[in-house]
């Protein structure tokens, strides 16, 4: 994500640095380079920069490097600031971004990096969300139609789910309900003939685990005993990453969860395919994307973070939750009983 600014700044000054240049290496360069060595097996790299400027001009995003061929991109996942005046910048080395916009302003950045995101996807490619209560809705409108897309079909956007993920741990308040989901909003260029690979993201139905339904054991259409997450997504591995998960990150005030974004990834992409994170923060998207054997570009705005999370990509894979498989990530409670069912839906992993 991007940064937090100085909090010795007043308003004034913090509204007037908002509306000018927020770029921390200068004008934006037309072939800007990675600011990392590039990994190699699969390809992985690093640009440090405004993500409006990068969308513009980083050669990964375009067939041939060539700036009039855009739409390299398979998949995108974007998890912006939220504009909460949040500390996104912990190590608090060199300019950091400016998380307490007008509103005018904010909707503006957004909307400008969002147009970034669809001229960079293939025909086939996917884009993903995640955004709070606040601007879903905004974001929504200006995807499906407040864009000048009729001149160019190759920007059209059509959404495939709005989703939700919940967690239990949200800010504790008293003079409202608390929030405890994010929107995550799955949006493709061509809703028929985009990347979705089903097989990779099924996992044990509440039908086979809990209830011994036996006609979840012959279904016509898809896998005994497995279904398709539904878009409510929760469960054992897939809440928040607080400060005493075993996958958090130090120093970065926000964390994806693992399960989160492989679930996203492996049905939304294949391998060799790339990966876009405009707001690269922890790196999260990267370890995973990688991980997976996809090949990954990440933007951060932040140079500590930009480091930070590098030094996690490369060192990979180093995924935690490796070792649990997403058949298993909604399920809160373990199965009612040993059932036949049970039995058969789990080996069917």
């Amino acid at each position: 994500m991007p940064r937090q600014s100085d909090t010795t700044a007043t308003p004034s000054e913090r509204a007037s640095s908002a509306a000018g240049d927020r770029r921390t290496t200068g004008p934006a360069a037309k072939n800007p380079k990675p600011r990392y060595r590039p990994l190699a097996d699969p390809d992985a790299r690093i640009y440090v920069g405004d993500c409006r400027d990068l969308l513009a001009t980083a050669p990964d995003l375009f067939e041939g490097g060539d700036p009039a061929n855009p739409g390299a991109v398979d998949l995108i996942f974007a998890d912006p600031p939220f504009n909460w005046a949040r500390d996104y910048d912990r190590h608090r080395a060199g300019d950091a971004w400016i998380d307490k916009l007008a509103d005018e302003e904010y909707l503006d950045f957004t909307k400008r990096w969002l147009d970034g995101c669809v001229r960079a996807l293939k025909p086939n490619g996917s884009f993903w969300i995640n955004i709070p209560d606040t601007w879903a809705a905004e974001i929504v409108v200006h995807l499906k139609g407040d864009r000048d897309a009729d001149r160019n079909p190759r920007e059209r956007l059509h959404m495939v789910n709005w989703c939700v993920w919940h967690y239990r741990f949200g800010q504790n308040t008293m003079n409202r309900f608390i929030n405890s989901k994010v929107h995550v909003l799955y949006f493709a260029k061509d809703r028929e003939n985009r990347t979705w690979n089903v097989d990779e993201i099924l996992e044990l139905s509440d039908r086979a685990t809990t209830y011994f339904d036996p006609r979840t054991m012959n279904k016509k259409v898809g896998r005994s005993g497995l279904r398709v997450p539904m878009d409510v997504w929760y469960g054992k591995y897939l809440g928040r990453v607080q400060g005493n998960n075993k996958e958090r990150r130090a120093n970065h005030d926000n964390q994806i969860p693992e399960a989160y974004m492989e679930r996203v990834i492996r049905a939304c992409s294949n391998e060799g395919d790339l990966v876009l994170d405009p707001f690269l923060g922890s790196g999260t998207t990267g370890v995973v994307a990688r991980e997976l054997d996809r090949r990954f570009v990440g933007f951060e705005y932040a140079e500590s973070n930009a480091k930070s999370a590098w030094e996690r990509i490369k060192d990979g894979p180093v995924r935690v939750r490796k070792d649990q498989p997403l058949v298993h990530a909604s399920a809160i409670f373990a199965p009612r009983g040993a059932s036949p069912t049970a039995r058969k839906a789990t080996e069917a992993e």
